[in-house]
């Protein structure tokens, strides 16, 4: 009996191994991260990938704290700008990541270095050919990838290592292909298995002092998912030696250059049948649901703490230009930055994004909560103390109904900028109509963009219209005349 039970619960526990890989925003990180996704589930694990979830420290962040289980890296990339390890060996690495509960397979097969690439013609009128001789040329407009600007392995110590005199600007690594190609700029950072290379016809300038490191692909993962999940493990290393920089660069072209999603071209080089998508309108629904939650979430909390700053702030004036203050400052704050400055305290997903909208959502609400009960009539004020209402009372039942259009053209303005800011939670894996964008971008498919764009736009079109009716049922006529003058 024993036996028998143990044989019909085996396969049960067979598919109960689950994971979660994550990947990088940017085109080879996706199909990395899809080939690893499918690998693993055509050898029977349940498996998750978390698109797009930002660059090399987010992933790495999420790898330590459990939130994913692997994601696809390079050992430049490792020993430079993680580890702090510059040039450090494999037994190196592994030995300082085993330090952190984590662990790496053997290459893929490519190497992706860095380089910095131009176009040919340009290149070849100046004679330019080495990352030397780009120092004789200062007035070159250079345009790096963001990540690239402020990376340890980057632009930085390459500036030092060649005493190149340029200031670039930064920019989306996607869009540098195209101001690159357009002349906007003379000069950018590639990786050297993109598809846009040859594409565009770049040359990749020779480091000819061999500042750049080894960037050979590998996937990073956390060293108990070999007891979790062995046969998600094992798919991850049945990849290793597979995937040569040809493969890989025609691969990323299949994608940036003929339009064919990730999932489907790693499902093609896995020789495995490709998962069926959800439609357009399928997709717009469980996007529109992933934002309505986040800025839902998020505007529901400012209003239980924004209301009763604002009504402190209103009574008490001197605690009341401290707290406008402090929120007048929060709204300054880049939003972007604010996104992932929450990552610390809440992981990835929607957790850093509800927070950051939180944030944002406070000045609005307390702002006009405290104009609405500071502009009503002294008049009014002293008519209902003097016949005996409590000061309860009167904030209830006179002071907040005559300033409620003003807090509703609070609340509408915090719930309209939510809408929009909320596109930047798919920086950090929350989704929402930011991920169609953030993609469309990344492929240049402005169909993808406007699947994204245009939503949000209609949502907060929808949430303004929501308000005004909001307005119409709660607030008497005559008030909505008086505040209108």
């Amino acid at each position: 009996m024993l036996a028998l039970l143990v044989g019909l619960l085996l396969p049960a526990l067979a598919t109960a191994q689950t994971a979660t890989i994550g990947s990088k925003n940017f085109t080879e990180g996706v199909v990395l991260g899809e080939i690893a996704t499918l690998a693993a589930c055509e050898a029977g694990a349940e498996v998750t990938h978390r698109r797009q979830l930002g660059g090399s420290r987010i992933l790495w962040r999420a790898l330590l704290e459990g939130e994913i289980d692997a994601y696809a890296e390079y050992t430049g990339t490792l020993a430079d700008e993680l580890l702090r390890m510059p040039r450090a060996q494999r037994a190196a690495l592994e030995a300082a990541l085993a330090e952190r509960g984590l662990a790496m397979t053997a290459p893929l097969g490519f190497d992706n270095s860095y380089a910095i690439g131009m176009r040919r013609a340009q290149a070849a009128q100046l004679g330019i050919t080495r990352l030397s001789d780009l120092a004789a040329h200062p007035a070159l407009r250079l345009g790096l990838s963001n990540e690239f600007m402020s990376r340890g392995d980057g632009w930085p110590g390459l500036r030092a290592a060649y005493a190149l005199p340029q200031r670039p600007d930064g920019l989306d690594h996607d869009l540098a292909y195209r101001a690159l190609a357009s002349g906007a700029i003379d000069a950018t950072d590639l990786y050297a298995t993109d598809a846009e290379i040859p594409h565009y016809d770049l040359v990749v300038l020779d480091d000819d002092r061999d500042y750049f490191p080894s960037y050979a692909a590998i996937y990073l993962y956390r060293t108990d998912l070999g007891t979790r999940a062995p046969t998600v493990l094992a798919a991850l290393r049945g990849l290793e030696g597979r995937i040569d920089a040809a493969t890989m660069q025609r691969l990323n072209a299949r994608v940036k250059l003929d339009g064919v999603d990730e999932a489907t071209v790693a499902a093609d080089w896995l020789g495995v049948a490709p998962s069926t998508g959800d439609s357009r309108v399928a997709r717009i629904a469980r996007r529109t649901g992933e934002h309505l939650a986040l800025v839902g979430i998020s505007l529901g909390a400012a209003l239980l703490v924004a209301l009763p700053l604002g009504v402190i702030a209103a009574r008490r004036p001197r605690l009341g230009q401290g707290v406008l203050a402090l929120t007048g400052v929060l709204q300054t704050l880049p939003s972007l930055a604010v996104f992932v400055f929450m990552i610390p305290l809440f992981g990835i997903g929607a957790g850093p994004a509800i927070a950051a909208l939180f944030l944002y959502s406070l000045l609005p609400i307390v702002r006009n909560t405290h104009a609405g009960l500071t502009g009503i009539a002294r008049e009014l004020r002293e008519t209902a103390a003097a016949v005996g209402l409590p000061p309860t009372t009167r904030l209830l039942r006179v002071e907040l109904p005559l300033a409620l259009p003003t807090i509703l053209a609070g609340i509408k303005t915090a719930a309209v900028i939510n809408v929009g800011t909320a596109t930047l939670g798919a920086l950090i894996g929350a989704g929402g109509y930011g991920q169609p964008i953030l993609t469309g971008i990344r492929l240049d498919d402005l169909g993808l963009i406007l699947e994204g764009a245009v939503p949000a736009a209609l949502l907060a079109l929808a949430v303004q219209g929501v308000f005004e009716l909001a307005e119409r049922a709660l607030v008497p006529r005559g008030l909505r005349l008086t505040a209108r003058r």
